[in-house]
């Protein structure tokens, strides 16, 4: 139906009474915007009550465009002729983000909208203690909520008190809530706690969400009552039927976790998907959480990566580092380590210290773009750390102090921080371990380093189990020990070390104190070049040229001493001569 004025609606614009009253009937029939044009005449003309239902029109954005501010006008012309309602109504206006100094301003046109959030706190208190003292109720609870929540100058617990228990004997379900609310913390008897509790239970009848989200709380936690987690999940249920997005992220957690009914795997995982979309960061990681571990769910990694961003987009840190791991991995969204970085560094600057060491790590690999991560301050977070006595941030900080990250590299108290993170810290017990062996930073002790390799190696530390094995075969800071050494390298190897699989091959190669085992070493040389050791790669070409454990395979020869020369390791290319010269001197004989 077309939204011009009817013959009826253009006599009734000739007189602000009869337009308003038109109006009204127009907003019960359901023509808004016919009422909207009403109403505006009236108001333009002074109407108190129709400038103050011009304003409630742009809140709701019924019968024109959605407009707090152009609402906030309408009212502050009604507001300053003694109109109460409006009054409060201006008051609630401030208190979303309007100022003051903007209400006198024409904002006539579709897109033109309030950009400030903050609150215009003395503005709203203004209003609403006019409509308060002109007896409005619900002006009293508007002014009660400012004097409890509004800058500290302006708070007035007494006053509060005062307001919400007059509203609430008014039989204002927000007077009731604010009472019980504003007296519970302090209630020091049985009975003033039930009375509080009471007046939250009255707000809740009355069916004010907010009242059913803390009268949850208050069974949840036994707050002057006994612990009841069913009546907590009703209420919280209550709350997130009513649109509270703290009532849906609770009765989602509960119904997920079982608590105070049956688990409701489906029911919770929805309700915490609906607080995550209504900004509940917490919600939105538990759901990334629910998809990304499986087991309830079928693993999903691109749905947990969109929450995860979500969350981690509202500054949850834990979500910033799940996403940063995804990417690393490349686990629902493309392998990308300067995007893993961007995510590590949310989490970090937020003050994850997982994050800050993952952080550190991907830089001292270099597996990241250092123009995205230069300036990152990881040295430091860990300094920090570690002046806090933080173990593992005196590890980090330690190597970062060794290898010159963010800092110049200074090996001396690069040795002292490792000392002082290896009294709790494995790595650092193994790399402190490296540091006596090495004489880097400290002076080198054999003796020590054996110690400190020991502990890390007898925690099953791949790395520190080689490199005890290596001095035990060179008898380094105490006699040699090739059948000790032969077991820390088999430890080492079954968690796929290929620089011990490689020191077994040449262990059993001959020449130590333990059965030559060609066989066996030809096997775990095979197995070190599989992943990569260029010396493994010459000695297996070696073995297989002259045909040592089995019938000599020139080819297959030939590939593994590519790959050794390919490593710059000498000899390669001298081996790779003797085959050319073996194979020319087989085809001139067969030639002749």
């Amino acid at each position: 139906m077309s939204t011009n004025l009817t013959i009826a609606d253009r006599l009734a614009a000739r007189n602000r009474e009869k337009a308003v009253a038109r109006a009204l009937e127009l907003l019960k029939a359901h023509h808004p915007e016919r009422a909207f044009k009403l109403l505006t005449t009236a108001a333009e003309a002074g109407h108190l009550e129709a400038q103050n239902l011009v304003g409630l029109l742009y809140v709701r954005g019924e019968g024109t465009h959605r407009s707090n501010l152009e609402a906030a006008r309408w009212f502050a012309r009604a507001a300053e002729s003694g109109h109460t309602e409006s009054q409060r109504h201006l008051a609630v206006q401030h208190l979303f983000g309007i100022q003051s100094s903007e209400v006198g301003q024409s904002t006539h046109g579709l897109f033109t909208q309030k950009a400030s959030t903050n609150a215009d706190f003395p503005a709203a208190a203004k209003w609403a203690r006019k409509a308060a003292e002109a007896g409005d109720t619900d002006a009293k609870t508007v002014l009660a909520f400012i004097l409890v929540a509004g800058p500290a100058e302006m708070r007035n617990l007494e006053e509060a008190e005062i307001l919400y228990r007059e509203a609430a004997e008014a039989g204002s379900a927000s007077g009731h809530l604010g009472y019980g609310l504003i007296t519970l913390p302090r209630a020091d008897t049985a009975e003033a706690t039930v009375e509080a509790v009471n007046h939250i239970r009255e707000a809740a009848e009355a069916g004010l969400g907010t009242a059913h989200y803390y009268l949850a709380t208050v069974y949840e936690q036994g707050v002057g009552i006994h612990k009841d987690p069913a009546k907590a999940l009703h209420h919280y249920g209550l709350a997130a039927r009513a649109g509270l997005q703290n009532g849906m992220a609770k009765y989602g957690f509960m119904l997920l976790h079982g608590i105070g009914a049956p688990r409701n795997l489906v029911e919770g995982e929805t309700w915490l998907r609906r607080a995550g979309l209504a900004g509940d960061y917490e919600a939105a990681a538990i759901v990334a959480d629910l998809y990304a571990k499986g087991g309830d769910l079928p693993p999903n990694y691109a749905e947990a990566a969109i929450w995860f961003r979500r969350a981690a987009d509202g500054g949850h840190r834990n979500a910033a580092r799940a996403l940063a791991l995804l990417y690393l991995t490349g686990a629902g969204v493309p392998r990308d380590a300067d995007e893993a970085a961007s995510w590590f560094r949310r989490a970090a600057e937020a003050g994850d210290v997982q994050a800050q060491a993952d952080l550190a790590s991907l830089l001292l690999k270099g597996q990241v773009d250092t123009k995205l991560t230069e300036a990152v301050p990881v040295h430091e977070w860990f300094e920090k750390a570690a002046e806090s006595g933080d173990l593992i941030g005196a590890y980090n900080y330690a190597v970062c102090l060794s290898q010159g990250v963010g800092l110049p590299a200074d090996p001396e108290r690069a040795a002292i921080w490792m000392r002082r993170a290896a009294d709790g810290v494995l790595n650092a017990q193994y790399w402190y371990g490296r540091m006596l062996l090495e004489g880097n930073g400290v002076e080198q002790d054999f003796v020590q380093a054996r110690i400190w390799l020991q502990s890390a190696a007898d925690h099953n530390l791949a790395d520190a189990q080689a490199t005890l094995g290596e001095m035990l075969v060179a008898g380094k800071g105490g006699p040699a020990d090739h059948q000790a050494a032969k077991e820390l390298f088999e430890r080492a190897a079954a968690n796929n070390h290929m620089g011990a699989m490689f020191s077994l091959g040449a262990l059993h190669g001959g020449g130590h104190d333990i059965p030559t085992d060609r066989a066996t070493a030809a096997h775990y040389f095979r197995a070190a070049a599989a992943l990569g050791h260029p010396v493994a790669a010459l000695m297996l070409g070696k073995y297989l040229r002259l045909g040592l454990t089995e019938p000599a395979n020139l080819q297959e020869a030939k590939r593994y001493l590519h790959q050794a020369l390919a490593g710059n390791v000498p000899g390669a290319a001298a081996e790779l001569e003797l085959i050319a010269a073996a194979e020319a001197a087989e085809a001139e004989a067969g030639a002749s």
